[in-house]
Formats: C-alpha cells, structure tokens, sequence
C-alpha cells in the first residue's frame, strides 16, 4: 500500500489553503418580484415567507409548517376492508387484471389534508403610491445564501432605501428592517390578511390575526399570527385594522405565529396547543434584543449549518452584471458553461432543507415551506413514493444530518398509524406499513377514496421506503444509540408486516412476491392490450424489501455482535424474493412479465430503487443488471419533470458516468419562466424557475434537493469504501470540496485539478477504517475518533 500521510500541523495548514475557495452565493435581481416563482424565499424550519421586494407595495406571502387541514385519524377507518385482498389476488393469479384493479377501489380510504396558506403582509409605501411615477434607481434584490438574508436596495426621489429580510431559528420569528439615509422618509401603511378564515384587530402597535385551516372550527387547527411594528424617528397609529407609520428613519417588523397543532395523534381543538400564549410569549421574547442581535443570532444559527460544506469549481465567480434569471435564461438558450450558477443551485437546496426542515415531527413537505394557495397542487402534502425521500437524499451527504429529525419524528408517528392501516386494509395484526401519502396527521392508510386510480393510491410500501432514509442516517453516523432505541424498533415492525404481506408464488413455488402490486404512478399495456396498474411480483416492491430486509437484518447483527434468528429468516427471504430479470430489450423489466409500459419515457422509475438510492445494484457487484439499469435510463430519455431529473442524475452518476449525469444537471437547469406567463415561454419537461425552485411544473422542491444530492454523488460515493470522483464530467476539471459526510461517520475534503485528486483530508468522527478510492489507486486509513488525515 503505497500512501503519505502528513500530520503536523503546517503541514495540514498547508494543504487546507487550497480547499473550497469562498465565492458569495447569491441570488439577485434587478427587479422586484411578480410572481411565486421569482420571489425569494425566506424560513426558520417553522415559519417561512415569500419576498418580493415591491418598493411600493411589498408582499409578504407567510406560511407556517403546522397549519393543516384535518385532525388525527380515525384508527377503526375502513376497518374490513382487508377481506378484498384474497378476491384481489385470485383474480390477478387467473390474469385477471381489470378485475384486481376495479377490486382494488375497495381497498382505498380518504386522501391527505391540505398544507394551507397562513398569510400576506403587505408594506404598503405611502408616499410611493402616491408618486407612482416617480422613478426607481438602482434597484437590487437578492438573497444571500451565505448569511440567509434577502436584501433590498434602491434609490427614490433622492433618498437610498434598505429593507432586509431574514426568518430567524434560534427567536422564532421573522424581521424586517426598513431604513433610509435620511431622516423621516420613510411612511408606510401595514395590513395583515388571510386567505383563510380569519379576523384582524390592530392592538397598539401590533395587528394580530387570528383565524383557522379549512373545516369547521371545531375541528381543525387553530392560529395566531402577530405583527408588531416599531419605528425611530416616526409615529405609528392605528386606522381600521391597518397601522400607519408616519416619517420614520427606520421601522423594525417582528413577525411571530403559533398554531395549535400539538401533535398527530391530539385534537387541534380540544388537545390543541396554547397558541395564542405562544405566539404571545414569542413577540414577548424579542423585546429584549435589538434588530442587530437578533441578525447575529439568526446568522450564527445558520452558518453553523451551512458553513459545513463548500464547493469551489475552478472558474466560479459572481456574475454582477447579468440577473440569476438571466444567466439561467442564458445557460440554457446559449448552452453557455456557468460553474457559479452550477454550485450556486447545488447550495440552494442545502439553504432550502435548512430553512424548511427544523421542526420536530414536521419534515419538509411537497413544497418545502411555501405555499401561497388553499388548494395547493397535490395538497402540498407528503408523497411517499418518492418525493418526500427525495427530500431528503442530501442531508447525510451534504453535512445537515440534523435536518433528518424531522423525517425521523414522523416515521414513528407513521408506525403507530400504520398498525391500523396493517390491520384494517390488509388483515394483519404484525408490524406497521404506510402508503402513496401522508401529512400532518401521519395518515397510513392507502388512499383513493374508493374512486381513483390504483396506479398510485394502492401502494404500502411508503413507509419501507421511508425507512431507507433513516438507515442512512445510521450508516453516515453510526450512532448505535439511534439505531437501538429509534431506529431498528421501526425497521423490525415495517418487517414484520412484509414478511406477512409476502405470499407465495403459484407461477413459480418457493418465490415469494407481493400481490396486488403495483408500480408507482406507472402503468403497463399486456401482450393482448389490456391498459393497466395492478400487477403481482413487481419490481420496484421488491426492490425496497431487499432494502429493508437487507438493513434490518445487519442492524440486528450489529446490535447482537453475530448473526440471530431474525436475521437469518430476513436474509433467506431475501434469497426467495422474484428475481430481477431483463428484458427483449435489454432493459431492466419493471413488471413481473416482460410488458410494455404504456407510457416508455414516463417520470417514475421506482423499480431502480436498487441502484440509486439503495446499493444492491452496482456496476462492481451486479453488473448486468447495472447494464439492464442503464439501458432503462436510455429507453426513458433525457426530458422529465423537475423531481425526476433530480433522481436522473444520482441514477446515472452511480453508474460511473459523469458525462450523462452532468448533462441531466443541464435539464434540471433548463429556464422555466413564472406559471403565470409560462404558456408563451414554456420548454419540455421540468426545470428551474428565476429564484432556482425546481419547476416540476408546478412548483415542487423535491428536485432541488435530487440536484443538490446529484452533484455529491458525482463528487463522492461511499456505499463500498469512499470513491473521489467517481462522476466527475470534463466540464468540471479542476476544484474543491470540503466537508462532505461519507459512511462509516467520515468527513471528506479534497481538491483536483485536471481530473485528479491531487490532496485529501479525511476526518473521523466516530473512529474507523475505510478504503479510499482515487486516482486508480487505493488507500487504507484507520482513524480514532476525532482524528484526522491528510493524503497526497
């Protein structure tokens, strides 16, 4: 073994100088926002906002995580629905396929709630709009990554103008800071409204909202939304339910608000949270701090998050002369190479999942934070087959492990949900399962109302794949207190309802396969034309449960020190399950039979799960079923939605190759003008909007964090020792990275330059030993705890 390890101190000095170079991340404009899709987004896990930076009236669309339509659910829903399965099965054995999918309308119950709305704060500039021609100069809005801050500068009629915006973690709240160069120019009108139900009383200087999801207010959740405004140099009084603000020099806003939401499992109402006294005590707990301390607090609280990871690609710099929006318009209709806008998306999607994922129970849902609508595109709410574990695929990788508590807090709500949904749907009494949706309420259930497609509403194996988030987060950490007492608890029992899911099969004796099946939101057209969904033995059930059974049964070994029982009978009953098989194409066969897909290029391709995110699939260990992957990734074609061309990336990049992985990186940044206005600049597929949400289109956020998982995977991969660029495309030849999180509990930083590694430091948190690949060669390290190395 051939290695050189430098450990003084001048020496690993010396090697750090040339790692990830900081460059500013920002995303700017030089005109306020007019739609969703170019404002700029704000949010403290909790509480999030949209900014448009309107110097003459600034909309300020709010939301916070927690308020939902419904109540918990009801355990005895549907409670014998389960005697449809065997009638589901017989007909799917005597391939009677339109049968099993009209008999499996039997077997759904009610859809999610809605994620709402909370509410919009206009600042309405008095003297603006009473000089609306007067003209705007200067004008820039932008939002730095770096500091998570949006800023707000112009000049009017003499008088330069500041607004600064951020969404504070650490004070609950989000501030806005108006100042002016000079004295008491500044005059505003406030109003706080709803889309909701609601009703608005100004007390002082504070204008509180009260109001309530959708539903009877007797059985939904509750909220209390304070702004209170305090002004130097300036008056403030009430008019109706307004406050006018009258020749100020500076105006702080302090933005709070509870709901009464208190858990999945109590009522909002009669076991709802004190939200009004919270939303008091938070207002209350600001009063004690300037605006400059509560800035300090709020960027402290985030750089120690986001400071983790930086990504330096030779030829980075901020562009100061071209818009984000216009250099996204340009990089996509000139095919122009922008590394700045490559590394500025990748760190979006940290930003975003540090800003939408800190509130315990409640993970980052379909979109993220923020949502302006009642009726939001699919409810907004949590899809599990594959969105919501989309969301989360950066986290381990990308340094925020942290921001997986949420995703963990709401598994275990799904475990006790889904022993009923076990039991009422499918008649068994052992473990838990969960299905196509969930939301605040930690729905299990398989959804459809008894009416809709079973193509996505049957489907229980959500929760089974939720579970491979939370091994990695196992995997990246080892913590074996997590993994005791959290994790295998909720692995176990999604095992322990498959393993009485699992029938065997009449085609071939001794194979075990699940029945009804179906592919994800996916269907098939047979030999003799029939168009379906409901299936037995299909791929991509099976490819999650040689996930589950296979992380199950190594946790088991682990927490035991050898081999048990359990884990013997999860690792044979991997050895049963229906095989992979390839089809006349030479493809990756999604269905038990070798069928056609009724639509080839379509978004999902779940029975990859294998490959990308799991790891039983690899061009070292299987290589012609990552040659059948391959060529499926061919059939598909290189168009797609937003969240699918996230997954595209990460999919091709562990096939080694960087070329196709990078070019789908493209797709993911091809310009997608606002919804409002698309129709007359609209391209194929997904994309991204101006301020880099993904466009699926509509807005959802599970491609920004499929981009930004994407580009680690092409930088780094650690399932079988720790792998340097494996991925890595020509038009990213020299650069740096530091602080990507590998398994085994590992801290990576290296730099390359023409395609090789030219330095590396290797840190473990836990202690260990790992395998490092690059630059054709191996190298063996062996660390302790907190100990770190430098190879060259």
């Amino acid at each position: 073994m051939r290695k050189t390890i430098l450990a003084t101190a001048t020496l690993l000095f010396s090697a750090l100088t040339s790692f990830a170079q900081g460059v500013p991340l920002r995303i700017w404009d030089n005109r306020p926002g007019s739609f969703f899709e170019n404002s700029m987004p704000i949010g403290n896990g909790k509480l999030g906002a949209m900014v448009d930076g309107n110097p003459h009236c600034d909309y300020l669309k709010l939301n916070d995580i927690t308020l939902w339509s419904g109540k918990p659910i009801d355990p005895n829903e549907d409670a014998g629905a389960h005697k449809w399965i065997p009638q589901i099965r017989k007909a799917l054995f005597e391939e009677n396929y339109a049968l099993a999918d009209s008999l499996q309308l039997r077997v759904q119950g009610h859809n999610s709630a809605w994620y709402q709305p909370l509410s919009t704060l206009c600042i309405c500039d008095v003297k603006a709009a009473a000089n609306a021609d007067a003209p705007l100069k200067n004008y820039r809005r932008e939002l730095d990554l770096d500091s998570s801050l949006v800023k707000v500068s112009y000049e009017s009629e003499g008088v330069s103008y500041r607004r600064e915006y951020f969404a504070s973690h650490p004070g609950r709240a989000i501030m806005v800071r108006l100042t002016a160069n000079k004295p008491h120019a500044i005059s505003l009108q406030l109003s706080l409204t709803s889309l909701l139900n609601h009703q608005t009383r100004v007390e002082g200087n504070t204008i509180r909202l009260m109001g309530h999801a959708e539903g009877h207010p007797d059985s939904t959740v509750h909220f209390c939304n304070l702004l209170q405004a305090k002004a130097t140099g300036g008056t403030i009084t009430a008019q109706d339910s307004t406050l006018l603000i009258s020749n100020a020099t500076q105006v702080v806003l302090y933005i709070v608000n509870e709901t009464s939401y208190n858990g999945f499992d109590k009522h909002p109402v009669t076991q709802g949270a004190p939200y009004v006294q919270l939303a008091e005590t938070d207002l209350k707990n600001l009063q004690n701090c300037t605006f400059e301390q509560l800035k300090q607090n709020h960027t402290d609280d985030y750089q120690a998050l986001f400071g983790r990871l930086a990504l330096h690609l030779d030829g980075t710099k901020l562009d100061m002369h071209r818009t984000t929006e216009q250099q996204l318009q340009d990089y996509t209709k000139r095919g122009e190479t922008n590394p700045y806008l490559e590394t500025l998306y990748f760190q979006f999607g940290r930003y975003l999942l540090i800003s939408s994922s800190r509130t315990p129970g409640v993970p980052a849902n379909l979109q993220g934070l923020w949502n302006p609508h009642v009726r939001a595109p699919w409810r907004s709410n949590y899809t599990v087959n594959i969105n919501l574990e989309e969301n989360y695929w950066p986290a381990q990788v990308a340094n925020l492990a942290e921001l997986t508590t949420p995703l963990v807090g709401m598994v275990k709500a799904l475990s006790v949900n889904g022993r009923y949904a076990a039991r009422n749907y499918y008649g068994i009494n052992e473990g838990w399962c969960s299905s196509h949706n969930t939301d605040l309420w930690a729905m299990t259930n398989p959804v459809g109302e008894k009416r809709e497609s079973p193509e996505w509403a049957n489907w229980n194996l959500g929760g089974a794949w939720l579970l491979s988030n939370l091994w990695e987060q196992y995997d990246f950490t080892r913590d074996r207190h997590y993994l005791r007492h959290t994790l295998y608890p909720l692995m176990k029992g999604a095992c322990d309802f498959m393993l009485q899911w699992l029938v065997e099969n009449p085609k071939q004796p001794g194979e075990l396969i699940t029945a009804p099946s179906t592919s994800p939101e996916n269907e098939y057209v047979t030999p003799d034309g029939y168009h379906g969904t409901t299936v037995y033995g299909g791929t991509a059930d099976l490819a999650i449960l040689r996930e589950l059974f296979a992380n199950t049964a190594t946790a088991d070994e682990i927490l035991n020190g050898r081999p048990t029982a359990y884990s013997k009978i999860l690792r044979q009953t991997i050895g049963r399950l229906h095989p992979y098989t390839i089809g006349k194409e030479g493809d990756l066969n999604e269905w038990y039979y070798d069928w056609n897909d009724f639509d080839p290029q379509h978004r999902h391709q779940t029975h990859l799960i294998g490959l990308y995110p799991g790891h039983h699939i690899a061009p070292e260990t299987t290589p012609e079923l990552a040659e059948a992957a391959r060529k499926t990734l061919v059939q598909k074609g290189d168009i797609s939605t937003g969240w699918s061309t996230g997954w595209r990336i990460n999919l091709w990049a562990r096939l080694y190759n960087g070329e196709k992985a990078y070019q789908i990186y493209r797709k993911l940044l091809t310009y997608v003008a606002p919804d409002a206005i698309r129709k007359s600049d609209a391209g194929p597929g997904g994309g991204t909007y101006p301020n880099l949400f993904d466009a699926h289109p509509p807005f959802q956020i599970d491609g920004n964090f499929g981009g930004t998982a994407g580009v680690c995977e092409m930088l780094m991969q650690s399932a079988r020792g720790i792998r340097l660029l494996p991925a890595l495309p020509a038009a990213w030849p020299s650069g740096s990275v530091k602080g990507l999180c590998a398994r085994g509990g590992f801290v990576v930083d290296f730099s390359w330059r023409n395609g090789s590694v030219t330095q590396v430091r290797i840190k473990s948190n836990v202690g260990g030993q790992t395998t490092l690949y690059y630059n054709g060669k191996a190298h063996k390290v062996k660390l302790k705890a907190g100990k770190e190395a430098v190879l060259r």
